[in-house]
């Protein structure tokens, strides 16, 4: 009996637990209770209920079914055994409390049968309680339509299957052995009880222990499936190439097929072992075939040896069938498929100026790059000190009836720049600041020497170019990472005018209502800020606006995908809108080469959705941009309603989508190597690329994906796109050019120029040399060293106008006093041999033709034959 001190001991600590277990249900539901606000919000309410509820249904589902199974087996058991019972055994009325228990695991009652099989199935189930979505995948994903070469095996299986089968099995043949052990010791207590009774064991038990090693046979076999499926992520022929050789495909693969053919033979013998008792020396002598087989396989001495004496004297002809697969695979994994390559041969014949599609051209080259234009809006556009410009994004608009690459930059709330004692007051952090105001726009291409122009500048949002914007205020961006409450009773900073500010009222659907006591408390609580709790400022219509960051915002609704590094402005006459490009991804694809990106390693990769996120109202807009993804379309089964179809985007913003910089430097880095779709050239690595460099600001760097605006799809049509120039590997010279389409109608389309391998094609280092050289650009240089100016190089950029690769450099001076504003002094124009300098593009490239033709007119005066010959 317990004392009555121990009875109070037991009840506090009962007490103390169910407190705290109360304490820690009340916070679970509280930040629960915030998110089901939040994403109702958002019109997400259903989606969060579905992520919520998704990995219990899926963890309770499993556990059922597997349980079931169990349980079945336990009920066989206890059924056999019950028969076996003799009338005297069933008596438990006289029996001690040990020995009821004793005879409850000996029959099997309900009670213990379903506590084992639920015990068994939750070995199995945990696994995919963690991964609960990857599992949704196998029940949901589509088929890709894409065959793997190896096995010919659709890449869906790879994707969606193969990893869900490799977590079960190994969970489902623990469980069955773990249920085979018990039940066979069970049978061997039951068989040793009956001897003294001199009665045999039913028959019954010996047909169930050998079913269930058939099963435990089956769920093996399954492994050596398995196992040869996963020769697709073999890595041992890396870094040549990646996926199964020669070895895997005619030695693993064999000696699989030779253990299974063992391990059937070995159940069969053990099976007649159970039955009658006989063959037990087969049944040995087959397991040790077994063990020698395994252990040739992984061993390391006969691989070796077939390497060196099979493989390694004809290298390339064993692994030409294994090669070809890994690069076929491997472009189709990253999206290389349908790349359209060219052959171009540069000439040095100058197209006329006056020619229309040679001055579209010109009119749009970016001389200003986002990072040297940043100090410039600093200086000019910031007009307050709380103001920032958090990016500066590149894209292209239809400015006076022209198609104009322009840089846009939003101006953004920026708390850290506040007075540090306005910083510290919690009215102006969340109730007087609470966002930023419109974006300063401006012509990629200025001229050299003259004042900036400015298509959308200044507080309030004035243009001189027609541009409009309707809702210029900023409540959700980069820079916003605190809670606001609007609008309320305090008002809320507009924007200066003269020597006032114009104060003004949230309107926006975005937020959460914040009207009443219980509202305010929790949040009071979430965010444990009593302020919340005691302000006096909110009203009926107040809404608390968080998770303002944009990016924060996203990966709280969607963490399973993988955001660009750059989420971009658009603004349109309806207000400020963010893009943000987002990736689906994988490591499962078959035969396809690895890397690592934003430290996750992958092997499959898709620019699937564009995200939009309107500034002003905080909503977030999914659309599918690659339909063809079968990860993309997994995840709109899952979530019906999440995504939208990509013409279901507003065209004011589908206009400025572009193709994302970092997918396509991602795409580049494995095209340098994979490009070699000729499995002799792959093999002798041949023809590797690697990034073009470029000298700026002094410097060595290499150069990355930049935005171009240039008539390549169509002669009379200008495109934005994405340029990459590649040099073959350990050279400095160029050896081809890599654009992406980003306007509609060619968004995504790859074009390749590859230039001949014998045939010199200057890089925008070796131009750079040439620049310096010239003794005209040397000489303006030195005058401006002189006058304490500080010269600051932009970097040379290529493009191709017609037959002829263009090479230009801005060139930007720097005031020696303490404010230091940039400003484009002159522009830098060469064709690979000549190099002019001059304060604007256009003069540039007429002074350049008059060069190359003065030069052409002496050389032909002196070698008319070599000259001629050379056009």
């Amino acid at each position: 009996m317990i004392s009555q001190k121990g009875r109070k001991t037991l009840l506090m600590t009962i007490f103390i637990l169910f407190a705290v277990l109360l304490v820690l249900t009340i916070v679970y539901l509280l930040e629960k209770l915030v998110d089901i606000w939040w994403y109702g919000a958002l019109g997400y309410e259903f989606y969060f209920w579905q992520r919520l509820v998704y990995r219990y249904v899926v963890f309770i589902g499993v556990t059922l079914a597997f349980a079931g199974l169990f349980l079945l087996n336990l009920r066989i058991a206890a059924r056999v055994l019950r028969g076996s019972a003799a009338p005297a055994d069933r008596q438990t009325e006289d029996l001690s409390l040990q020995a009821k228990l004793r005879h409850r695991l000996r029959t099997g009652s309900w009670a213990v049968s379903i506590v084992l099989a639920l015990g068994l199935a939750l070995v199995v189930a945990f696994p995919l309680f963690r991964n609960w979505e990857m599992f949704l995948f196998y029940l949901f994903g589509p088929a890709g339509g894409v065959t793997e070469p190896v096995f010919g095996k659709d890449v869906t299986y790879f994707l969606f299957s193969f990893p869900i089968y490799r977590m079960i099995q190994s969970r489902l043949l623990l469980s069955a052995l773990i249920l085979f052990l018990g039940l066979a010791l069970q049978y061997w207590t039951e068989q040793k009880r009956l001897a003294q009774q001199d009665r045999p064991l039913p028959r019954a038990a010996k047909w169930h222990l050998s079913l269930l090693l058939w099963v435990i046979f089956l769920i093996e076999s399954w492994n050596f499936i398995l196992q040869r499926n996963a020769l697709v992520y073999q890595t041992g022929n890396a870094p040549l190439f990646y996926g199964p050789g020669f070895i895997d495909m005619n030695f693993s693969v064999p000696l699989i097929w030779l253990q299974l053919a063992f391990l059937t033979a070995s159940i069969i013998c053990l099976v007649l072992v159970i039955q009658y008792n006989k063959g037990f020396k087969w049944f040995a002598g087959l397991l040790l075939g077994f063990v020698l087989v395994v252990g040739a396989r992984h061993a390391p001495l006969l691989p070796e040896l077939i390497k060196k004496y099979i493989v390694a004297p004809n290298a390339f002809t064993r692994e030409k069938p294994y090669i070809a697969n890994n690069i076929q695979s491997t472009l189709q994994a990253y999206g290389l498929g349908n790349v359209d390559v060219r052959q171009f041969s540069p000439g040095h014949l100058l197209a006329d100026y006056n020619d229309p599609q040679v001055k579209s051209v010109l009119e749009n080259i970016p001389l200003w790059q986002p990072h040297i234009l940043q100090p410039v809006l600093e200086q000019l556009q910031d007009l307050r000190r709380y103001y920032t410009f958090s990016t500066v994004s590149v894209d292209r608009y239809t400015v006076d009836g022209k198609y104009a690459q322009t840089l846009v930059a939003p101006r953004e709330l920026n708390y850290q720049n506040l007075p540090n004692n306005a910083k510290k007051d919690w009215i102006n952090r969340h109730l007087m600041y609470t966002h930023g105001y419109g974006a300063a726009m401006t012509p990629a291409n200025q001229r050299g020497g003259g004042p900036m122009v400015w298509f959308m500048h200044d507080i309030p949002i004035a243009s001189d170019y027609g541009l409009e914007l309707r809702q210029p205020e900023i409540y959700y961006g980069l820079k916003t990472d605190s809670y606001v409450i609007s609008p309320n009773g305090t008002g809320e900073m507009g924007y200066p005018k003269g020597n006032d500010n114009v104060m003004v009222n949230y309107q926006g659907k975005g937020g959460v209502p914040f009207s009443s006591l219980l509202r305010q408390m929790v949040f009071a609580w979430y965010y444990k800020d009593r302020n919340l709790l005691f302000t006096t400022q909110a009203t009926d219509q107040s809404k608390i606006l968080f998770r303002r960051n944009i990016v924060e915002r996203i990966q709280t609704l969607t963490p399973f995908l993988m955001l660009d590094n750059t989420p971009y402005t658009v603004v349109t006459p309806r207000g400020v809108f963010w893009i943000q490009d987002a990736y689906t991804y994988s490591h499962w694809y078959p035969d396809a080469a690895p890397m690592e990106t934003q430290g996750t390693r992958l092997n499959y990769m898709r620019n699937s959705v564009k995200i939009v996120v309107d500034a002003y109202n905080g909503t977030v807009d999914y659309y599918m941009y690659d339909e063809q993804d079968p990860i993309v379309r997994a995840y709109d089964r899952i979530y019906p309603g999440l995504f939208k179809g990509k013409a279901e985007m507003p065209a004011d913003i589908r206009a400025h989508v572009r193709y994302p910089g970092d997918f396509f430097d991602i795409q580049m880095r494995i095209y340098n190597k994979y490009h070699q779709t000729d499995p002799m050239v792959f093999y002798q690595e041949e023809d590797v690329w690697t990034y073009a460099e470029v000298v700026a600001e002094e410097a060595s760097t290499t150069i990355k994906p930049r935005y171009l605006t240039l008539n390549l799809f169509q002669p009379d049509k200008l495109d934005f796109l994405l340029l990459m120039p590649m040099s073959p590997k350990g050279k400095t010279n160029l050896r081809a050019m890599a654009f992406a389409g980003c306007d509609e109608g060619n968004y995504g389309k790859i074009v390749v120029y590859e230039f001949p391998k014998g045939e010199l094609v200057f890089s925008p280092m070796q131009t750079y040399a040439i620049i310096n050289e010239d003794p005209d650009i040397a000489n303006q240089f030195t005058l401006w060293d002189q006058s304490g100016s500080k010269i600051f190089h932009g970097r040379v950029d290529i493009l191709p106008i017609g037959r002829t690769i263009f090479y230009i450099q801005p060139i930007f001076l720097k005031s020696s006093y303490e404010v230091q504003i940039p400003e484009l002094q002159r522009i830098i124009v060469s064709e690979g041999q000549v190099a002019v300098m001059e304060p604007s593009l256009e003069a540039a490239y007429k002074k350049l033709l008059q060069k190359v033709s003065m030069e052409k007119k002496q050389l032909d005066e002196r070698f008319p034959g070599i000259s001629s010959g050379n056009h």
